[in-house]
């Protein structure tokens, strides 16, 4: 596998564009507004990097990071997807995305619902946990004393196999959580949610932010609790 394809090139796709650049990945970054907004981001990225559409980016990649806001999922290409991982970074923010019921009441997580939207895909909750500044910062290669855990979540193990290669080629381990049904224990307002890598959370954007190995993670993730 090669290839990144992002659906979404914000703060945590630019990252995630850089930082697979950096690693020796093809990109194809895509955005709601059309390639040709996108153009510095490429000039930036280097010759590895290109511009597509949402459709285009999901054919291509190897690995897809879908980084929309939660009011978008359904705006994602199902088809292209097929077979695909699915990387999701959303998080739900009610005065943003809207009210959704079942989200709370606790009923579903924010990956299920993308997972039903795409339902031939392979969805594995990644990257949605961590302030983009502290993403860009704390990628470590292979064997550092300092390397960085990421959780993630999935229904297919081959799936998080294959999204634990990604965040290692990215400069960070991976620390398996479960379903996607328990995705909500690293999801806004817990434990695991930026608390780990900061040094202060209340000092963000400004923080520098932390290493957070796999124990730290665990910890987080484990004494998260659902009300």
């Amino acid at each position: 596998m090669s290839t990144l394809a992002l659906i979404g090139s914000g703060n945590i796709g630019g990252t995630l564009a850089r930082l697979a650049v950096a690693a020796g990945l093809d990109v194809v970054v895509s955005n709601s507004r059309g390639p040709e907004t996108l153009a510095g981001l490429v000039e930036e990225l280097g010759p590895r990097a290109r511009a597509a559409t949402a459709a285009e980016a999901a054919a291509a990649g190897d690995w897809v990071v879908v980084s929309v806001p939660l009011k978008h999922q359904d705006r994602m290409p199902a088809e292209p997807l097929a077979g695909k991982v699915v990387l999701d970074t959303t998080n739900y923010y009610p005065g943003r995305d809207g009210a959704v019921v079942a989200l709370d009441q606790r009923t579903v997580t924010t990956s299920e619902l993308l997972q039903r939207h795409l339902p031939a895909s392979k969805v594995v909750k990644a990257f949605n946990n961590i302030f983009f500044r502290h993403l860009a910062a704390l990628a470590r290669p292979a064997g550092a004393p300092d390397r960085t855990a990421l959780p993630i979540a999935g229904d297919d193990e081959a799936a998080k196999e294959s999204a634990t290669e990604l965040l290692g080629l990215l400069g960070y381990d991976a620390l398996d959580t479960g379903p996607l049904a328990d995705s909500w224990r690293f999801e806004r307002d817990t434990p695991a949610y930026v608390v780990p890598y900061a040094l202060d959370p209340a000092d963000l954007p400004d923080d520098p932010g932390r290493p957070a190995d796999a124990e730290t993670l665990r910890a987080a993730v484990d004494s998260a609790r659902r009300v």
